[in-house]
């Protein structure tokens, strides 16, 4: 038995798919089960709840062979890292109280890196106590996804731009989210490895912000430019939006920590995967630029 936590998110809802092509006998967590769809539903367990429950974690983990944990983004928590650490507090002990024997968790690169670091230091953490809960733990160590930037499909469309805080002319490593599921498909799957690790997991690219700019022209036959925003810019949009103080806080680290290349040192030994960014171009964003149009 397999338990997906997220099921219903971008990377989850990926997996959920690939365990279930494969028949594996899955368990799905899920905070709003009505959101799953219905032939995935009939296929699996449900639990309902949240996975930062311990009384949900008790309705899930009984008899699983391992667990899938990817803690979910809450923009009103009031510290990013308390809000991690909740649901690793609770996740490690109820992994330890059902015996669960292999975790795999969504993590970031740049393991090592001491500076604060925002919500890839609140990931850090995460992996510590999940870690110290006794299963063999595969931290996935991720760069910047490639779908963070369906975020900016207006922008994209209306202005022909997207806008990051890191230099235009310096590699970003990137990954797809396909990419992640099929990973910790993987490691699901074949439970014969032991032990506590990060497994960096890199797109095959070296691409800078301009040279993405570039790709996404040349796919979406229109031009399309980066523009570099500073992170007191960043700030001040997310002050706009209704962000607090230690929110915009903990997100200006986490920029700034990639600005100044929280990723660059697991680029020499990262599993590369599948997707390129021309291909997720082609099979994501310019579907999702194009449906833009039409809505």
């Amino acid at each position: 038995m397999i338990v997906v936590t997220t099921p219903t998110g971008r990377i989850g809802s990926r997996l959920v798919r690939r365990l279930l092509d494969q028949g594996c006998a899955l368990r799905l967590v899920a905070r709003d089960a009505s959101r799953l769809d219905q032939e995935v539903s009939e296929q699996v367990e449900l639990v309902e709840g949240s996975h930062e429950d311990p009384a949900v974690l008790d309705k899930a983990l009984p008899g699983a062979d391992a667990l899938f944990w990817l803690v979910p983004p809450n923009p009103a928590a009031p510290s990013t890292m308390e809000h991690y650490l909740s649901f690793a507090r609770a996740g490690a002990a109820a992994v330890a109280r059902h015996g669960v024997s292999h975790l795999v968790g969504v993590s970031s690169a740049g393991h090592g890196w001491t500076s604060p670091a925002g919500v890839l230091s609140a990931a850090f953490a995460m992996d510590v106590q999940l870690a110290a809960s006794g299963a063999a733990y595969r931290a996935l160590a991720l760069p910047f996804y490639m779908e963070n930037l369906l975020g900016q499909l207006d922008a994209i469309r209306r202005h022909g731009a997207f806008s990051l805080t890191c230099a235009g002319d310096q590699p970003l490593a990137t990954i797809a989210t396909c990419d992640i599921a099929q990973a910790a498909a993987g490691l699901l799957t074949d439970l014969s490895w032991a032990g506590q690790a990060e497994l960096p997991l890199f797109g095959p690219d070296r691409l800078t912000p301009d040279g993405m700019a570039e790709v996404i022209s040349e796919e979406l036959e229109t031009p399309v430019v980066y523009r570099r925003v500073t992170v007191d810019e960043y700030a001040a949009t997310l002050r706009s939006r209704g962000a607090g103080d230690r929110m915009v806080r903990d997100l200006v680290e986490t920029f700034a920590a990639q600005d100044g290349g929280i990723y660059d040192a697991d680029w020499a030994t990262a599993t590369i995967t599948a997707t390129d960014f021309r291909t997720w171009c082609r099979e994501v964003l310019k579907p999702a630029v194009h449906a833009t149009f039409s809505s």
